[in-house]
């Protein structure tokens, strides 16, 4: 079973990027925008957190850590506004941010030095913090190989009969690691060309199935 689910995803993958091509994700300049944008997008759009990431910006408290730790919350709170629940973030983003002042002194270099099992569990325990912010910032901020999973990576899997719909994000994760190597860049490309996919062809309503590239997959199934 094992083998077949290598198998597939490899093909799955293959097809989604001789479609697409190449990604070039994670949208951000630097890890500590990656960083930023992991906890803004929680429960929003991708383009309500640019507008929050280019109010941020050109307020100039991008251009550290530090900088923008020293933010006062309530700045912060507005500067983020577009990206919805701002308040609350403003909290998640300051207590991420002082952790990573804490850890390494926004010196992403030493994050990427240490072992992801020992650095995962301390960056879960930032209160705030999930399984898919965390691993979008140790795979993407920290080049740590790690898979994050999200709700589209869940509706494709689950409308290929490849998982339950309400599979625990831990055990989807496995689903991809327990099976493929632990491959910084493709662990990147593989969960952009499935957010790509789900946004142009597996919507949420009105799936466009007939064109799109997992098609040929849709009876294939099993993991």
């Amino acid at each position: 079973m094992r083998g077949k689910r290598e198998r597939l995803l490899r093909e799955m993958y293959a097809a989604m990027h001789a479609r697409l091509g190449p990604s070039g994700w994670w949208p951000g300049e630097t890890p500590l925008e990656v960083c930023v944008g992991a906890v803004l997008t929680q429960n929003t759009a991708w383009t309500n957190v640019t507008k929050a990431i280019l109010r941020l910006r050109d307020a100039g408290v991008l251009a550290s850590g530090q900088a923008l730790l020293s933010l006062p919350e309530a700045d912060m709170s507005e500067l983020i506004r577009p990206a919805g629940f701002f308040r609350l973030k403003a909290v998640r983003l300051r207590n991420l941010l002082r952790f990573l002042d804490d850890a390494c002194g926004f010196d992403f270099s030493v994050l990427a030095g240490q072992e992801l099992d020992y650095l995962r569990p301390r960056l879960l325990n930032v209160s705030g913090i999930g399984p898919e912010t965390a691993d979008s910032v140790l795979l993407y901020a920290v080049g740590l190989p790690t898979f994050v999973v999200d709700a589209y990576t869940r509706r494709i899997l689950h409308r290929h009969a490849m998982v339950p719909d309400d599979i625990p994000y831990h055990e989807l994760r496995d689903v991809f690691m327990d099976v493929l190597e632990p491959d910084v860049p493709l662990y990147n490309e593989f969960h952009a060309l499935l957010v790509r996919v789900a946004a142009q062809w597996c919507r949420a309503r009105a799936p466009r199935c007939a064109d799109c590239p997992l098609c040929p997959f849709l009876d294939g199934g099993g993991a």
